[in-house]
């Protein structure tokens, strides 16, 4: 009986939320009167965020968005941040890690929500619809994996093909294919994918037809690789045939349902109207001014299931509209706000 409350009041929000983000108009109104309704109905059914907001003194009356408690990313990884008893949930994505490491877990009632997110998302960036080929595992292959599920979600959009094999490594030959028949293509994957693409063609070099584009999601987590965005734009200028503004990053973690997109290079990630930031100073908790660096928040009315604010372990630099995103914070563990996130998130 319980769970039958529990999933009508979920299933209410979710249609309200999903009109909200197909409508793609989203004011300061209405964006606080449903980030408020989503954080009551979590704070009565996921308990470690009660708790959490309970030993943080937020009261149940707040009336600002901003006064929403931000969960440290790093928690996913040690409680179960979930509206839902496991029996209810129908899908769970699992962060990326190195052997021994724990994985953050982001359970779903539905991918209804989630999947209206990532279509508006990408909707939003009016990019033609072009043969796609994914540098990714399928969904298939990757059950877990929250970046396969985005793809799948596009791919569904127009012609697509997963051009990884199911040992691990790239299809050139069907990569390169795919671009000689001289029609636009987009190219999807992780930076890390692309960097091996071009290191695999060596002294090859294909060239896409024009109209062609690509997006890179950022990602050498557990390589040991990482290069300056500005050399891998380098190399996609080299290997493929596309200037820098061709070339799309997209702003995403497993913990978020919502996605951030920026393109070229030196310019701001630009979110979705259900998407809000806020960017802090990690050593007063304020939020910082335009042009000032800090620890970046976000809060995602399509974390409906979880938690709708999130505190990263990113710093970026406030912008007007958006945010430029520096990277890792090299403090972000471990360090004390991460210990009394957890003593707040059992208690109770």
């Amino acid at each position: 009986m319980l769970v039958s409350v529990l999933m009508d009041e979920y299933l209410a929000l979710e249609n309200r939320l999903t009109a909200l983000i197909q409508s793609g108009v989203i004011d300061h109104a209405s964006f606080n009167e449903a980030a408020l309704a989503v954080h009551r109905f979590q704070r009565q059914h996921n308990a470690p965020l009660a708790n959490y907001c309970d030993h943080r003194g937020t009261p149940l009356d707040i009336t600002d968005w901003r006064e929403i408690p931000a969960v440290p990313q790093s928690v996913f990884k040690r409680f179960r941040l979930s509206v839902a008893p496991p029996e209810a949930v129908t899908k769970t994505f699992l962060t990326s890690g190195t052997t021994g490491e724990s994985r953050g877990q982001h359970h779903f009632l539905t991918t209804r929500l989630y999947d209206a997110a990532i279509v508006g998302g990408w909707s939003r960036l009016a990019l033609p619809e072009l043969r796609t080929l994914i540098l990714t595992p399928s969904p298939a292959e990757a059950p877990h994996s929250s970046l396969s599920h985005m793809f799948e979600v596009l791919a569904e959009r127009t012609s697509a093909r997963f051009c990884l094999k199911a040992d691990g490594r790239l299809d050139i030959a069907g990569i390169s294919e795919e671009i000689a028949q001289g029609r636009p293509v987009a190219l999807l994957g992780t930076a890390l994918a692309f960097l091996n693409l071009f290191e695999q063609l060596g002294e090859h070099c294909l060239r896409v037809a024009p109209g062609s584009f690509a997006m890179e999601t950022g990602g050498y987590k557990g390589s040991g690789r990482d290069i300056p965005k500005a050399e891998l734009y380098a190399m996609f200028g080299q290997y493929l045939g596309l200037t820098a503004d061709q070339v799309l990053n997209e702003y995403g973690m497993t913990e978020l349902s919502s996605q951030c997109y920026t393109r070229g290079l030196d310019r701001p990630h630009e979110t979705p109207p259900w998407l809000r930031t806020i960017i802090i100073d990690p050593e007063t908790g304020e939020e910082v001014p335009t042009g000032a660096t800090g620890i970046l928040q976000l809060f995602d009315l399509a974390n409906l299931g979880s938690s709708l604010a999130i505190e990263t372990q990113d710093l970026a630099i406030r912008q007007a509209h958006g945010f430029t995103l520096l990277g890792r914070d090299p403090g972000a563990l471990p360090r004390g706000c991460s210990r009394a996130a957890d003593e707040a998130l059992r208690a109770g």
